[in-house]
């Protein structure tokens, strides 16, 4: 049996910790390598709950205790950072000052390597393994999170049937009513986050609908309510979300897909190349 992360734990138990205790455990997952060496008074003055609250939430996730909670975080960080300094650390930081635009490169190259993290790798895999045995997919995404939707739609459409994006004129309820326990509800939602996207990822949730999200933070309104949460750093010169980092994040799902589910794809888009042939679709 895998051992669950830090994250994944927090994720599994949030709903059932009181409100200081979420407090404390946004905190930790956010802050997860500054967490692994400070006390408890110092996390609790930081996620402004008290030292008690703190070590509550220890025990609330299965913890015989703070330093128990404490030497799984450490141990964590200590295997990712296995990996290397320089993979996490942004490129610009390591030369000195270099000119904006640089600057925005070197920090969507610091995001992209950040994509590979092993949990989000494991939940990549778990979101193709539902995306391909669904029998419908319903795509959400409104306001700055629609262009990863529209994406995210135009490109499984061109891989397997049944797929649909929900449009701007609010029609989710009534596409929401033909899906069954075997479909699987895709949500996109970045800051602002949009309420309207909330209540779906609710609506899935409450019917037994599975639900994927790709969000910011796992801890996120949709992130923490998800059977499967996908996420991308922000971007930290700008305080935004990176487009590049949610379409190379789409992209591992769709190359995952291509890698298990091969002959149906070929047969789905046979057909729909003839048809693309017959009308024209497009100029050759």
């Amino acid at each position: 049996m895998k051992t669950l992360s830090f994250q994944m734990l927090v994720k599994q138990k949030y709903s059932y910790l009181s409100t200081g205790q979420k407090k404390v455990a946004k905190y930790l997952v956010e802050n997860l390598d500054e967490s692994a060496f400070k006390t408890a008074f110092q996390i609790g003055k930081e996620a402004k709950v008290s030292e008690t609250t703190v070590i509550r939430l220890s025990y609330a996730l299965g913890f015989e205790g703070f330093s128990k909670m404490q030497g799984i975080i450490q141990k964590q960080m200590l295997q990712q950072n296995q990996t290397g300094y320089f993979s996490s650390v942004p490129v610009h930081s390591l030369k000195g000052e270099s000119d904006p635009f640089t600057k925005i490169i070197d920090n969507e190259i610091h995001i992209l390597r950040h994509l590979l993290h092993h949990s989000n790798v494991q939940n990549v895999w778990k979101a193709v393994d539902a995306l391909i045995e669904a029998d419908q997919i319903l795509i959400a995404g409104q306001r700055i999170s629609h262009a990863g939707a529209y994406w995210f739609s135009y490109t499984l459409n061109s891989l397997r049937e049944n797929v649909n994006l929900v449009s701007h004129a609010g029609d989710f309820y009534e596409k929401f009513t033909n899906l069954t326990s075997k479909s699987v509800v895709v949500v996109f939602s970045f800051p602002r986050y949009a309420n309207e996207t909330v209540k779906i990822a609710e609506c899935a949730k409450n019917n037994g609908v599975t639900l994927l999200s790709v969000t910011d933070r796992l801890l996120s309104p949709v992130g923490s309510i998800s059977d499967i949460t996908l996420t991308t750093e922000e971007n930290a010169e700008k305080g935004t979300n990176s487009i590049a980092s949610v379409i190379t994040l789409l992209e591992l799902v769709v190359a995952g897909i291509y890698e298990k589910d091969q002959k149906r794809i070929q047969s789905y888009q046979q057909k729909l190349e003839k048809l693309y042939s017959i009308y024209e679709v497009f100029h050759e």
